[in-house]
Formats: C-alpha cells, sequence, structure tokens
C-alpha cells in the first residue's frame, strides 16, 4: 500500500498535470488569434506538451531559489485570454510571481488587465501580408531555419517560407531531402507532418509549401514566377561572403534583401542579434548574421565589458566538428582538418576572435582567439579568458550575469545555469546565443574566465531567425516591462 506521503505528492503531480494540460489551447489561442507569444523565464510554451509546460515551471526554482507553480500561473494565463490582445512576448514566470508579490487585494484578472493594458488594444495583424522568405541551401542550418520558420508561422501573418535553392541531386532528390528534413541525428524528428508535392516539386511542412527549386545561379532564378515577392533570401552555403557575390542574388527577380550565414567580408554589416541591430535596415540590402561562436561570445562579452571594462583576453573555442572536416584521413586544403573528424582533436584558427571588433568595436585589438574542433556533432564551448578593468569575486560575477540573463535587452541572448551536472549534450536544442556555466566560473582579483555553451546549430539559427523577423518588422514588445 502508497504510505500518505506517496499518495501526498502523486495526488499533487496529478492535480499539477490536469492544469498543464488545461493551459495547451488558452497558449494556443492567444498565439494563433493575437500573435502572443507565452513564455516561462524565457522557455516557450509555444507548442509545448503537458511535461514541456510543468519542465519550464519547474525551470524558474534555478532563477527564483523556490518553486513557481501552474496552480499560480493558470488564473493569470486564463485572464490573458479574457482581453484584447494586440501581439507581444508575455513572459507568464514573471507576471505570476510579480502578482504573487505585489497584487494585494486585485484579482488575477484586475491584475493582469492593469499589467497588459498597453496592448489590450484588439487583435492586429502582425504585418499587411506574410513576408516572403528564401532559403539558399539546404544542408544544417537551412533545415533547422525550415523548423524554426514553420514552427512560428502562427496565424500566417509573419514570416513565409516559400522556397529552398539546391543542386539537384538524383532523382529522388525530393523525396531525400524531405526526409532529412523529418529526421535529425542530433535534433530529433520534426514535431508535425510533412508530405511531397511532387506536381509543384515542393515539400509540404504542417501546411507550409517550400518549393524546392534547383539552380547554380542565382542572378538566373525568377521567383516571382512562383509567387514569391519582396523576399528576405537566407544565403546558406558560404560560396559567397562578399557584396560582389551575394549581390548575385538581388539580380534574381523577387529578392530584396539578403542574409549571409556566414561572416561578410568588406563591408558588410556583420550583426549579432542583441548587440547591434541599428546596422539592420530597410537600406541595407545584404547583411550578415556572422558566426555560431561569435554569436555566443559577444552578448556575454558586451555585458562584462559594460560593467567591468575588458582590458584584454583570450578566447578559446572547443567547437563540435563540422561538414567541411573529413569522417576519415584525407586531403583537405587547410591544416589539420584533413584528419579523421570524429576521431581527433584538431587546433585550427577562428575568426571570432577579430569578429568582435565588428559587433563591439570597442574590443577592438584586445581580443586573441583559437579553436579545437572535438569529436562531437553538436554544441561547442567558448573559454572566455579575461584581464578586467576592476576585480571581481565569483558570486558577484555570476550574480550579475545571471540579473543580465533574465532581465535585460540581452535575456533573449544569454542563458545562466548553475546546475553542477550540465554536459554538453543538455544543450541540445537550446534557442539562446550562449549559455554561462556558473559553477565553472573562475575569478582571481581582476582576472576571470567564464565558460559558455552553445548549440552552434540551433542556437545560431535562432538568432538569423530574430535578425529576419526585425527585418521584417517583427518585434514584439515584452511584458511585463
Amino acid at each position: 500500500m502508497p504510505t500518505p506521503k506517496q499518495e501526498s505528492y502523486f495526488k499533487d503531480w496529478k492535480s499539477r498535470e490536469e492544469l498543464a494540460e488545461a493551459m495547451i489551447p488558452l497558449i494556443g489561442r492567444l498565439y494563433r488569434n493575437h500573435g502572443v507569444v507565452t513564455s516561462v523565464y524565457g522557455r516557450s510554451l509555444v507548442n509545448c506538451s503537458p511535461i514541456d509546460i510543468l519542465k519550464a515551471h519547474r525551470f524558474a526554482r534555478q532563477v527564483l531559489n523556490t518553486e513557481l507553480w501552474v496552480r499560480d500561473s493558470f488564473p493569470l494565463l486564463e485572464a490573458m485570454t479574457k482581453l484584447d490582445l494586440a501581439p507581444a512576448k508575455i513572459d507568464l514566470g514573471k507576471l505570476t510571481v510579480r502578482y504573487l508579490a505585489q497584487a494585494g487585494d486585485l484579482t488575477a484578472a484586475d491584475f493582469v488587465r492593469q499589467e497588459l493594458g498597453e496592448i489590450n488594444t484588439g487583435k492586429q495583424a502582425m504585418l499587411t501580408e506574410p513576408r516572403d522568405v528564401v532559403l539558399y541551401g539546404f544542408g544544417r542550418i537551412g533545415r533547422l531555419l525550415a523548423r524554426i520558420l514553420v514552427e512560428q508561422t502562427g496565424g500566417g501573418d509573419k514570416l513565409r517560407l516559400c522556397a529552398a535553392v539546391v543542386r539537384k541531386g538524383a532523382d529522388d532528390d525530393l523525396e531525400k531531402r524531405a526526409s532529412l528534413l523529418r529526421r535529425d541525428s542530433v535534433h530529433g524528428p520534426f514535431k508535425g507532418t510533412i508530405r511531397i508535392d511532387e506536381e509543384e516539386n515542393a515539400i509540404v511542412v504542417n501546411g507550409n509549401m517550400i518549393r524546392i527549386i534547383y539552380s547554380d545561379a542565382p542572378e538566373n532564378i525568377d521567383y516571382t514566377q512562383y509567387g514569391i515577392n519582396n523576399a528576405i533570401l537566407v544565403d546558406n552555403t558560404g560560396k559567397w561572403r562578399d557584396r560582389e557575390g551575394l549581390g548575385r542574388h538581388l539580380k534574381a527577380k523577387g529578392i530584396s534583401q539578403v542574409v549571409l550565414t556566414a561572416p561578410g567580408k568588406g563591408d558588410i554589416p556583420n550583426i549579432v542579434y542583441g548587440v547591434n541591430n541599428e546596422l539592420i535596415s530597410e537600406n541595407e540590402k545584404i547583411v550578415s548574421a556572422a558566426s555560431c561562436t561569435t554569436n555566443a561570445i559577444v552578448p556575454v562579452l558586451k555585458a562584462v565589458n559594460d560593467k567591468y571594462d575588458i582590458v584584454n583576453g583570450h578566447v578559446e573555442t572547443c567547437h563540435s566538428y563540422t561538414n567541411d572536416q573529413n569522417l576519415i584521413d584525407n586531403y583537405h586544403n587547410k591544416s589539420r582538418r584533413g584528419r579523421g573528424a570524429p576521431l581527433n582533436m584538431v587546433i585550427t584558427e577562428t575568426g571570432a576572435a577579430k569578429a568582435v571588433a565588428k559587433a563591439l568595436p570597442e574590443l577592438g585589438g584586445k581580443l586573441t582567439g583559437n579553436a579545437i574542433r572535438v569529436p562531437t556533432p553538436n554544441v561547442s564551448l567558448a573559454i572566455l579568458n579575461l584581464t578586467l578593468g576592476k576585480s571581481t569575486t565569483v558570486e558577484e560575477l555570476n550574480s550579475y550575469l545571471r540579473d543580465v540573463s533574465l532581465d535585460s535587452p540581452l535575456q533573449h541572448q544569454i542563458d545562466f545555469t548553475n546546475s553542477p551536472e550540465v554536459v554538453s549534450t543538455d544543450f541540445v536544442g537550446s534557442t539562446y546565443a550562449g549559455v554561462v556555466d556558473s559553477l565553472a566560473t573562475i575569478v582571481e582579483g581582476n582576472r576571470c574566465v567564464l565558460y559558455v555553451w552553445y548549440d552552434n546549430e540551433f542556437g545560431y539559427s535562432c538568432q538569423v531567425v530574430r535578425m529576419l523577423d526585425k527585418m521584417a518588422g517583427l518585434e514584439l514588445p515584452n511584458f511585463p516591462k
């Protein structure tokens, strides 16, 4: 027979599970009908299972040092659905904590109406019409971008993925590309349905028809014949990195702007979303999303520099192997990269330290960098060895970075963990540019060493999509303020 305590735990779990199940249609209705994205301390609740919702609430204890219960958050979520909200990002966790601390005699409905009054202005279309997106290349980053864009389609009034441009493979090319999108050895199966439309040479993903266009010459494609106009094209191939090469895309009918998912050369702006967004404008037709490593370290470096003034430092990255390397020893035009990637740690160069200066000019000439490719397929680790302008302590530095990750303009770029057991695979699927591993932080006077994990595929892809949102005018206000 179960003991009374066993019964108590199980009864409590079932009641919380039932509330989480009841949350799902409310979260979906807010998202599809109003463009409202709900989260709990940065963990999105959209398209989540009951277990995912409970885990998001459980995560909050790392932030609050106490539990956040669905029984407390559910009344506020329910009250949100009674309002006629405009599109926004609403952190239900923060809203709940504020309600418990400040509401006094206010009911949940009155508190929510007060806190969200600024957006209780009625349903609004996010764009007058969806903004078309084209992927040029459909490899690791291209397919992850497709997953994210499809997941964020919502009511269909935001970004709309219309096509992917590739070089034709075998006769069953379409089926193979659909299969690669459906199954991923690192990120798992796609959460949705995928089928092919042979007549349109398209993959239909959760109702989104993505045409597969075969071409080797960007300027020769007429996208308008597929109904694609004023599109943002994302070049995932890395074949061209300068303005002349990427400008070939702009000669194609239907393309108005180009994003490169690699460091740009020459005068192409290198954007790290959250840090130098002001460089994105309608007049700038070609921009770069920099590299995954640059995106991982720049937000943390900016946060540290803003408070402590970085004098100099060295960045070392332990980076997962990439498709550029060989599976077994074979010729490669770069030193050491010809050796078998799954078998070796490979010292190689990285331009991330120099690239930092493009996003943070104040750190120009202050950093050196190097990289070690390691035998893991995804998730990398940046080690920031920094000399600061003033002394600090482990506790002070970690507390500051924790606060930045929770409530600052960089809260969607920097995550924070204080778990003593995390390893690289725990960060697969992280939506953040980088995650500070606080228990690894070292401080000695004015010198510190910070360890920053990053999903070099998915986290980076999320940063690219944030850029696309800004380019399309889809930046949402954050609540509570």
